[in-house]
């Protein structure tokens, strides 16, 4: 399934909201059943597997260009399968066999004197390589950019390398980030031993002019009496074949009308039981997307985030997820 919905599960009455900006806002939260028809979205699916044997092929380019005379053996390649998003039951080596444009197969021998297959970067890859690093210098504000955003984005501007891991290809992080672009940032970024004794990576500092959410910047799409009391609609479009019943939509519509709430403004004051709240974290989801250079991403990498940004935890139905 290519497609997320989220919905609430309660009502409250007489939440007050919206003080600071001159007016009260009664919050009516009434009970939705939502029975949903399944419904794939065969074109986003493709791109998605398409794409994971692309990332899978860029990441050994990355890793074999950091080698010396760009050629390791199997073995080396294997120790980065976690980080290659293959299938546990697909042998890398019968991969790598599957871009003879990319990788040059020959043979060395290991420690034991056995024969083992090694590849190597062809000349055409290692073109197209240098290029790539050369976008990544033309668009480097726009990157680091995204990465402080990023961190914004969570309770303590701090996340653990696992979870950007996970994310650094949807942002366009080059594979070896930590070593070749964090440390020429020491006055943005620091490394930290969290409490569970992962390595997590800080923004040192807030950036106001970095605190403005894609839902804000596109104030065209908005009417001006939600841009007055501050009642942003998320832009919203369904898969083929999918729909809601119209008592579903009519509490759509209503919810779209609720107070908008920065993903980057402090949101304590907010009652977790409410919409309001809810339209805040799908805020912070709809805004993680936006950092995405293809405003999307697998559910696994959300799940491996739950929790740590800004917010209360997401139900989240699907595989695959765009904003």
């Amino acid at each position: 399934m290519s497609y997320w919905f989220l919905c609430g599960k309660g009502k409250v009455f007489g939440f007050s909201c919206g003080l600071r900006r001159g007016f009260n806002y009664q919050q009516t939260f009434s009970l939705v059943n939502v029975k949903l028809k399944w419904v794939k979205d065969k074109a986003l699916d493709a791109v998605i597997a398409g794409e994971r044997d692309l990332r899978a092929a860029c990441n050994l380019v990355s890793i074999l260009s950091s080698a010396p005379d760009f050629c390791l053996p199997i073995y080396h390649l294997s120790r980065h399968r976690g980080q290659l998003g293959l299938p546990h039951d697909h042998k890398l080596s019968t991969f790598i066999r599957r871009y003879p444009t990319i990788f040059h197969e020959s043979y060395v021998f290991d420690s034991a004197g056995t024969l083992v297959p090694c590849f190597e970067l062809t000349l055409e890859a290692l073109n197209l390589y240098h290029e790539e690093l050369g976008v990544i210098r033309d668009n480097m504000i726009d990157l680091i950019d995204r990465l402080c955003k990023l961190l914004m984005l969570t309770k303590d501007r701090i996340l653990p390398l696992q979870t950007i891991d996970q994310l650094k290809w949807d942002l366009g992080l080059p594979y070896f980030y930590i070593d070749n672009l964090i440390p020429n940032y020491a006055d943005l970024f620091s490394l930290f031993r969290l409490p569970d004794d992962r390595i997590g990576l800080k923004l040192l500092s807030w950036d106001d002019t970095l605190a403005v959410s894609q839902l804000e910047k596109n104030v065209a799409q908005q009417t001006e009496e939600d841009l007055k009391n501050n009642c942003l609609a998320f832009p919203i479009g369904f898969t083929r074949g999918f729909g809601l019943k119209r008592k579903c939509m009519g509490w759509l519509e209503e919810w779209q009308k609720l107070p908008y709430t920065s993903p980057y403004a402090d949101a304590s004051h907010l009652d977790p039981r409410t919409d309001v709240s809810e339209k805040r974290i799908v805020g912070v989801f709809h805004e993680l997307f936006h950092l995405t250079i293809q405003k999307k991403t697998e559910r696994k990498n959300l799940m491996i985030a739950n929790g740590l940004f800004r917010g209360t935890p997401l139900l989240i139905l699907g595989k695959d997820l765009q904003a």
